[in-house]
């Protein structure tokens, strides 16, 4: 799953690597580590009718939600949206078709378990300052006038090398390589050619090391690189002896 990542690079280095202009008046903060339950304003790059670049919040709201109550019931569920079931969900059915993004990242998070801890890793694509998650997105009317966009991130069967780092559900977010981001995005880009974007990212290609146990304490500032750096883990305990 991708329910934490990192998108710490100011708004003109996203502006330069996308070719596209950050719009809607709202200017983005980097953020090196960032909860998809805090349902948090993100970018987002958008092909219609130029690449441009805007800030959705993260948890899909499906266009035929009914209300508050059931918006925020549904954007809990709907932070990561798994490809081998997007066509057929009513939340992304429609999405996948023709509201697609991309959304940019610098890493993500995961944990592995292992002898009854979660070990936290932080993972990239190696050479990429920014990389792109496969996204999906829709507008919710909330009231008269006042239009939501939010967003969920696709995942895939885990490669490998995120097998092993996700151990428990093995599955990771379904990253796009450069050359097939225009393809995502592109609205008339057909059903099977989307299919066959889908598919687990090389582990090759990508980079993870463990991080310490700030991303998990209850209270800490975790907007800062100290989250990302690289800390072993700690070792296991051994079994205890009864005397």
């Amino acid at each position: 799953m991708c329910f934490h990542y990192s998108m710490s690079q100011v708004a003109k280095n996203l502006e330069n690597r996308y070719n596209a202009p950050v719009t809607g008046g709202i200017r983005f903060e980097p953020v090196h580590h960032v909860s998809g339950f805090t349902f948090p304003l993100m970018p987002v790059v958008l092909s219609a009718p130029a690449p441009e670049i805007r800030l959705f919040r993260w948890g899909l709201i499906p266009s035929w939600t009914s209300g508050t109550e059931q918006a925020g019931k549904i954007r809990s569920m709907t932070l990561n949206a798994r490809s081998e079931s997007a066509f057929e969900k009513p939340s992304f059915r429609k999405p996948i078709l023709s509201r697609r993004c991309l959304v940019p990242a610098d890493g993500f998070f995961e944990w592995q378990e292992k002898d009854n801890r979660k070990i936290p890793w932080f993972i990239r694509v190696k050479n990429q300052e920014l990389f792109s998650f496969a996204g999906l997105w829709d507008a919710w009317e909330d009231s008269p006038g006042q239009t939501v966009y939010t967003y969920s991130i696709l995942t895939t069967e885990a490669n490998p090398m995120m097998a092993e780092i996700h151990n428990t559900k093995k599955r990771m977010p379904l990253i796009l390589s450069p050359e097939d981001e225009s393809r995502w995005i592109d609205r008339n880009t057909a059903a099977e050619e989307i299919r066959k974007l889908m598919m687990p990212f090389p582990m090759e290609e990508m980079e993870s090391w463990t991080i310490g146990r700030l991303i998990t304490t209850r209270g800490a500032n975790t907007n800062t690189p100290e989250v990302k750096r690289h800390c072993p883990a700690e070792p296991s305990l051994p079994p205890s002896t009864l005397f």
